[in-house]
């Protein structure tokens, strides 16, 4: 379980993190009928709020985990690496394990993971509620969005597959219950409530992945990639990441958050479709205006994002988007002006980095997006071509 300020890739969010765009929420028809075990997987992947099973009262937290713990799997990763030595030989280093938690997704053998606990490793085992451990292939991964699918070889009826719920759903003060194996203790249930939405975490490759559900219930190191499930058991998170306030120590401090299930209906069935996920690239850095910003500059709006840099070769720059050069500090935050600034895209306006990201994970790669820009006093509208995310934010 990544610990946000513990380690670098997931410390604080940045204001400039808005370079390519999030996974889009409530996409899930991208597969089609891919024939065989995996059009079961498309039906699971993209399992309503409706499904029959879990419509009428919500459940109690025993009755959740009867019904779910059984989905849950352990997911135990090892890297085996060699290094050189002063006189140019290579030794091998001791193997080191991840120890992560997941969930199947259908009856073909599907299993739903971080990408962080399999990232790297050179074998991969998963361990069933029936003491069966095999070894499991991976499918696809998004280091974007923190996600990975495994594949293991198992009859049918050895699977319990998790539905899916819709996690725009979610509202803040609901109960919720995560189950993994935290410290190794597997199929550990813990519960609390949704204690905010719409927060941004930071995926392994630095990018944001938007619209994490926070929760108190608690979750620890070998919590990652375990559901998070809402009372009628339905899946509406990945539990990926926990907050410790800076101390040094790496437990629980009520701070938890996870990827939304609409997220991950998303980029399980790209994954599926073609084992790999592309995010639409728009290649700008921005900021958002703020109402003191804009009034000491006397800027030509109270909203928007500032384009302050364009990464060269992207889709923004051959579109002839323009960055700013002009640095000023307000509030103790640098911001650069001078440069366009964007307040609409797709025909709705654009107020915040946030609904940014929203517009361009709403496309994917090869597509064009109208933005609307302010260069100076001047309205005009810019047609751009939108690229590939990159390996990383800086390009």
């Amino acid at each position: 379980m990544p610990v946000r300020r513990a380690l670098r890739p997931f410390a604080a969010l940045l204001a400039t993190a808005v370079l390519g765009g999030a996974v889009a929420v409530g996409v899930v028809a991208l597969l089609g009928d891919l024939g065989g075990d995996t059009t079961i997987v498309t039906q699971t992947v993209a399992a309503s709020t409706s499904d029959p099973a879990f419509v009428g009262a919500p459940m109690s937290i025993n009755e959740i985990y009867r019904r779910s713990a059984p989905g849950v799997v352990q997911v135990t990763s090892t890297t085996r690496s060699s290094a050189p030595n002063p006189f140019g030989d290579r030794f091998s280093s001791p193997p080191v394990q991840a120890l992560g938690s997941g969930f199947v997704i259908d009856k073909a053998g599907h299993i739903v993971t971080n990408y962080h606990v399999v990232e790297g490793a050179d074998d991969i085992k998963v361990s069933f509620s029936n003491q069966d451990t095999v070894t499991a292939k991976v499918v696809g991964t998004d280091p974007s969005t923190d996600l990975a699918v495994l594949r293991v070889n198992e009859t049918a009826s050895a699977l319990t597959p998790l539905t899916l719920g819709d996690s725009d759903h979610m509202e803040v003060g609901d109960e919720v219950v995560a189950i993994g194996n935290p410290f190794g203790l597997d199929r550990t249930a813990t519960a609390g409530i949704v204690s905010a939405l719409q927060r941004g975490i930071t995926a392994p490759n630095g990018y944001t992945i938007d619209h994490a559900i926070q929760t108190d219930a608690p979750i620890n190191h070998g919590n990652s990639g375990g559901p998070l499930l809402n009372t009628r058991g339905q899946v509406v998170g990945v539990n990926s990441q926990i907050e410790t306030g800076g101390s040094s120590l790496s437990g629980n401090v009520g701070i938890g958050f996870a990827i939304p299930s609409n997220t991950v209906k998303n980029v399980v069935a790209q994954i599926l479709r073609t084992g790999s996920v592309a995010h639409a690239y728009l290649g700008i850095v921005g900021q958002d205006i703020t109402p003191t910003l804009a009034d000491n500059y006397k800027l030509p709006a109270n909203a928007g994002v500032l384009v302050a840099t364009v990464r060269h070769g992207s889709g923004a720059s051959k579109a002839g988007i323009r960055a700013g050069k002009t640095h000023v500090v307000v509030a103790g935050e640098t911001y650069v002006l001078g440069g366009d600034i964007i307040v609409a895209a797709d025909g709705k306006p654009i107020s915040s980095i946030d609904e940014l990201r929203d517009a361009i994970a709403a496309h994917k790669p090869g597509d064009r997006i109208k933005l609307v820009v302010l260069r100076g006093a001047k309205r005009t509208s810019v047609r751009v071509t939108l690229g590939r995310q990159p390996a990383s934010p800086q390009g």
